[in-house]
């Protein structure tokens, strides 16, 4: 395994015709990029033979993601700062902290004053991907692999390059790898990341020592951002999917729990338009059936049978959705789909979240007969996840997170029984350290998990840290609801074409600027800026005319009356033609279907 190891610690020497990538451990396989011509190749750095030494900024990388094309040319794209999580299965694995965009290009003077605008926003959009809390990774161990998948594939599977071997839905940087690809004699230079949460906890209990490790790991297949990115592609690809797994690893034995999450399966979309909580509505003329078709037949490859929890709302424009996932769900027909819908806000209204209780004993026989993957330290498995429960509500956010962590702490109390690390008739409840412990990690995971896709931390996390919904939590949800409100519709446009980019969905063309008009240069309607201004006027008027007077006059009440109906009429009109006013995706256009 470690002749495919990942090289980690690398000198990076940046020259006027060159980029020197030097492993640390490994002089005598240096990474040579051309900067002129692009070329990759691989050899001893002039002066590690003794001869005169390159000349150039030095400086310290930790991994390599890639390359990218821009106005400009390529970049080069290095992990400039990493953080040890810990290990896993005896082997380290590390958050990324910080990265370089690098372009190869020693000026931009072939730009014109047009295209270094639209440059400088392309590289602030690839920046703002790599500041996104966060990106991990392993020079040794596969991190986008379940401990279940790992043990399953064959050895020559193993024998191959960490980047070619990972499950490329979970490998945020493939597109950047794109070009080392082509070359295989750079495989030890590609560093495959994940984008998700990971934590590892060491943790003591009867005098037994135990790692407790949740990762979760985010679909890079129709990644977007909440309310842009909704439902299912023609694929099967579902928005914010993300494969959470929880392991216990012992002295001798590893234990394993999956768990998978994602948007409602059909065609649906809900568009941000000013509004407090867009309406969201099916799309027509699209073929659901397909669609869902797929992406339960790559879940059943993937995981086996699938237990659907549907936690979205009965009643009003969510449950029409409901109603349509269930329909499909029987006609489909499966024997290895169960729905299991639970109407999230009904039956834990008043702060009943207690209630939660009637779900997850709904869910005990199904939680038992999925079992877990538990395999010792000789390689013998003892037993294997046999299908998974995937969860959603609306945003597979918020409702997901607590259930998700209620079946992940019942199936922690399971997997510890079985260790004889808990004794028999003990639960993790019982265990005050332990239960702090897995609440924070929980906790810690729906806010990461949820700022990722919607900008701010997950709703409802006073009860996954306390166990119990309180008020001041409430009023938290209601700050983070007011950030997402503004998130969604003034910043999530430019977030979108960052992943779009990022991801190689949008290419950037040499002659945006010149003969093709680049996406990024859009110019507003005039009530864009009209209308607004007239509030703002409005507002202003009213508060002088309220403040300045020293007695109020029939005229002064008029006057009153009159920008009072200004104000009113100009948020209607504001509001009518509110999805105007949203910061929309330029790179890849949204496509706005008929619905119902």
């Amino acid at each position: 395994m470690s002749g495919n190891n990942v090289y980690g610690e690398m000198l990076l020497t940046i020259t006027s015709e060159k980029f020197y990538i030097e492993p640390v451990q490994d002089m005598d396989n240096s990474l040579i990029l051309d900067r002129v011509t692009g070329n990759i190749t691989i050899s001893n750095v002039p002066g590690s033979s003794g001869d005169a030494p390159v000349v150039g900024e030095k400086k310290t990388i930790y991994g390599i993601l890639g390359t990218i094309r821009l106005l400009a040319g390529q970049y080069l794209v290095v992990v400039t700062g990493r953080t040890k999580i810990g290990n896993i299965w005896r082997r380290e694995v590390f958050q990324m902290d910080s990265a370089e965009v690098i372009c190869f290009s020693r000026s931009t003077t072939h730009l014109n004053d047009k295209q270094k605008r639209i440059e400088k926003e392309y590289i602030s959009m690839l920046e703002s991907i790599l500041a996104t809390p966060y990106f991990y990774f392993s020079y040794s161990y596969d991190l986008s692999h379940t401990v279940q998948r790992l043990h399953n594939i064959s050895p020559d599977f193993l024998k191959m390059p960490m980047y070619q071997r990972a499950e490329q839905k979970f490998v945020w940087n493939e597109y950047l790898l794109s070009d080392f690809a082509k070359n295989s004699g750079v495989s030890r230079f590609c560093l495959p990341i994940i984008h998700g949460y990971l934590s590892i906890t060491s943790c003591i209990l009867n005098g037994k020592t135990f790692s407790l490790i949740l990762v979760s790991r985010r679909s890079k297949d129709r990644a977007g951002t909440r309310l842009f990115t909704r439902g299912i592609d023609s694929n099967g690809n579902v928005a914010n999917f993300v494969e959470t797994e929880q392991i216990v690893e012992a002295k001798f034995e590893r234990a394993s729990f999956v768990q998978t999450r994602g948007s409602m399966p059909f065609f649906w979309q809900q568009y941000p338009n000013l509004k407090l909580k867009p309406r969201p509505s099916i799309i027509q003329e699209e073929n659901h059936t397909a669609a869902f078709s797929k992406h339960f037949e790559t879940q059943l490859m993937d995981y086996g049978r699938q237990v659907i929890v549907n936690l979205v709302d009965h009643s009003g424009s969510e449950g029409k959705l409901e109603g349509f996932y269930r329909k499909l769900v029987n006609e489909a027909n499966n024997p290895n789909l169960k729905y299991e819908a639970f109407d999230f806000h009904r039956e834990c209204s008043k702060l009943r979240y207690d209630r939660l209780k009637i779900l997850i004993d709904r869910l005990a026989y199904d939680l038992e007969q999925m079992s877990v993957t538990m395999i010792v330290g000789d390689g013998t498995v003892i037993s294997q996840q046999e299908g998974v429960f995937r969860t959603n509500c609306i945003d597979c956010l918020d409702r997901t997170n607590v259930v998700q962590s209620l079946l992940a702490r019942a199936n922690l109390t399971y997997i510890l029984q079985r260790l004889t690390i808990l004794k028999k008739g003990q639960t993790v409840e019982d265990q005050v350290g332990l239960e702090n412990t897995f609440k924070i990690l929980w906790s810690d995971h729906a806010d990461l998990i949820s700022i990722q896709y919607s900008g701010t931390g997950a709703l409802k996390t006073d009860y996954t840290r306390t166990g119990k919904r309180t008020k001041s939590g409430i009023i938290r949800d209601g700050i983070n609801s007011l950030v997402r409100y503004y998130k969604n519709n003034f910043q999530h446009g430019f977030r979108k074409d960052a992943l779009d980019l990022w991801l190689g969905h949008y290419r950037v063309s040499s002659e945006e600027g010149i003969v093709i008009r680049s996406p990024l240069d859009v110019k507003r309607e005039f009530k864009y800026t009209a209308f607004p201004l007239i509030l703002l006027v409005a507002i202003a008027m009213f508060f002088a005319n309220l403040v300045t007077p020293s007695e109020y006059t029939t005229g002064t009440l008029l006057s009153l009356i009159f920008w009072c109906s200004m104000v009113s009429a100009t948020l209607i009109a504001i509001f009518y033609n509110g999805s105007e006013y949203v910061d929309c995706p330029r790179l890849c256009p949204l496509l706005r279907s008929p619905s119902v």
